[in-house]
């Protein structure tokens, strides 16, 4: 029997799709943002908003619109480890949200590697000169990595160096952490948001932002597995 897509739609928003509690340790996780489109009235051009992803590592995954502090708490009531490693990339609204999370000496924050790489190929220059900065940064040597920098005075350089002492905390010795099996960079959450992305971005979807939270959560539910069991 064929289902409509407008009732298929009404059966999704009937049910309580609740994230679940897990009962191993969570060692790591990973935050980072995704796009959904929502609908406007009629001949205005639609807008995209935000939306976060949290991947607790190996367990489970959440999605939030707008609803920061209901991650914060998720992640909260989860059984936290010590040392608790946190990823993610530059961006201020991560690290906000994971200065919520567990305490300030259960943390361990680590810059996304490939990020902060991603960042060190703006700068240019010889490829010498960016081999030799990758070098220190790989060791979490910061000030080796801006000594690198002495002797070109760029405002692309300025701003990597600016860059490189606001999350100088987060930029750890990468080759030591990935020799002990610790995650160095945030493909897990950014694996999630494009798998998230499968259903919320299918081709010309616009979502009533009202209802944006039960597809996020009814994804959620399907990437957790909670359809199988």
């Amino acid at each position: 029997m064929a289902v409509s897509h407008s009732t298929q739609q009404r059966l999704v928003h009937r049910q309580n799709f609740e994230l679940p509690q897990i009962e191993q340790p969570v060692e790591e996780l990973s935050v980072d943002g995704g796009k959904v489109r929502l609908r406007t009235p009629k001949g205005e051009p639609c807008v995209w908003r935000d939306y976060k992803g949290v991947n607790l590592h190996e367990r489970v995954v959440g999605a939030f619109f707008h609803e920061n502090e209901s991650l914060v708490n998720w992640v909260n009531h989860q059984p936290l480890a010590t040392p608790l490693t946190c990823l993610g990339d530059g961006h201020d609204g991560i690290w906000n949200i994971f200065a919520e999370i567990g305490r300030d000496s259960q943390r361990c924050e680590i810059l996304d590697w490939y990020h902060l790489i991603e960042n060190l190929g703006k700068v240019g220059g010889s490829q010498q000169r960016l081999d030799a900065v990758e070098a220190c940064l790989w060791k979490g040597d910061v000030d080796g990595a801006i000594k690198q920098f002495f002797d070109w005075q760029h405002q692309r350089v300025s701003n990597f160096i600016d860059y490189l002492n606001k999350h100088r905390h987060r930029i750890v010795n990468y080759g030591y952490y990935q020799a002990e099996g610790i995650s160095i960079g945030s493909g897990a959450i950014e694996s999630t948001v494009k798998q998230l992305g499968r259903r919320i971005k299918i081709s010309g979807a616009q979502w009533d932002e009202s209802n944006v939270p039960q597809v996020l959560k009814h994804r959620c539910a399907y990437l957790n597995g909670q359809f199988s069991t």
